[in-house]
């Protein structure tokens, strides 16, 4: 169901100066359309209730009928690019239905809740970001497991996705402010720092998130910023500064998926260090860079601009963890 899906209309005046030649015709008006806010968060619930009783195969085929064929561009094999099987696409989905009831309660509270929460924290980021602009579509669904938030690319559009699924699961605060202000901040920020395949470049995109979402909502928990899954990450990197910092300038110019992983998801590290601790990483860079910079200042910092800064601040970093350790 659309949230949202009004048009902007804007149209060309047309002017004339005295005695001169009849104006002209202006062009017809250019429709520009809004950013919508879809809900497909809540037809999964309907397809859930309406295929209780039915054989598996059926409801697998009933969720690509009446849900996947809502955003197929998300929940189609085709973007992951062979990465990934229909077969295991499917297993997903029924993994989806057998843990739904349990997850239910929470789930029905997060997508309730959604409307009034983007709207909150819309306002409130943009307080801090007065050029911002949403610009971007937004779906709240149920992710199949993959996503709490996110942007995703499908065909040169961005847009900004919410699992209300992992959502329900992962997020057991009640204040999602920090979370949203966190998502919100990728979808400005890529406006002028756009994506590499470098390590360097997720380490300040993620990093500087977790660093807005943190001066944004003063207190907030490590929960809310998204430091404790799937364990506490700001501790068990503390243990190991030195050699989480070290080990991390040998990978900055990495493009290697691997490195990305350990960093940034729940892929184990054979070094032993904690898993996505590049988020925590990120954000001690970005707050050295915040010493002597305001956010807005610090959002519209170029790759060119950006890397000597995060070089220097990962040096400070590594010099003050050899002293204090």
């Amino acid at each position: 169901m659309l949230a949202g899906g009004l048009l902007a209309i804007f149209s060309c005046s047309r002017e004339a100066s005295e005695g001169g030649p009849a104006p002209v015709a202006s062009p017809a008006p250019r429709m520009v359309r809004a950013p919508q806010v879809l809900n497909l968060a809540d037809d999964f619930i309907a397809f859930y209730d309406e295929t209780k009783g039915q054989q598996t195969e059926e409801r697998v085929a009933a969720f690509k009928r009446d849900v996947a064929s809502q955003f197929p561009a998300f929940y189609g094999v085709e973007r992951y690019e062979g990465r990934v099987t229909q077969e295991e696409l499917d297993a997903d989905v029924v993994k989806a239905i057998e843990n739904f009831e349990a997850l239910r309660p929470a789930y029905v509270a997060k997508m309730n809740a959604f409307d009034a929460e983007l709207g909150r924290n819309l306002d409130t980021f943009r307080e801090a970001f007065p050029d911002f602009r949403l610009g971007v579509d937004v779906v709240l669904l149920h992710s199949l497991g993959e996503m709490d938030g996110g942007t995703r690319e499908f065909d040169g559009k961005v847009t900004l996705i919410f699992g209300a699924d992992v959502m329900a699961k992962v997020h057991d605060w009640t204040d999602e402010a920090p979370f949203f202000h966190h998502e919100l901040f990728h979808v400005h920020h890529i406006k002028t720092f756009p994506e590499c395949e470098e390590v360097w470049c997720a380490l300040w995109t993620e990093g500087l998130a977790v660093y807005v979402a943190s001066k944004l909502n003063p207190g907030a928990g490590p929960g809310p910023l998204l430091l404790e899954f799937p364990e506490p990450i700001i501790p068990a990197t503390q243990a190991q500064l030195g050699a989480a910092l070290t080990d991390l300038r040998a990978r900055l110019s990495s493009t290697d998926g691997k490195d990305l992983g350990r960093l940034f998801s729940t892929s184990e590290d054979p070094s032993g260090l904690p898993v996505r601790r590049g988020y925590y990483l990120g954000f001690l860079i970005a707050e050295e860079l915040g010493r002597t910079r305001d956010l807005p200042s610090l959002a519209r910092l170029s790759h060119e601009e950006a890397r000597p800064l995060i070089d220097a601040a990962l040096d400070t970093l590594i010099a003050r963890a050899a002293v204090e350790q």
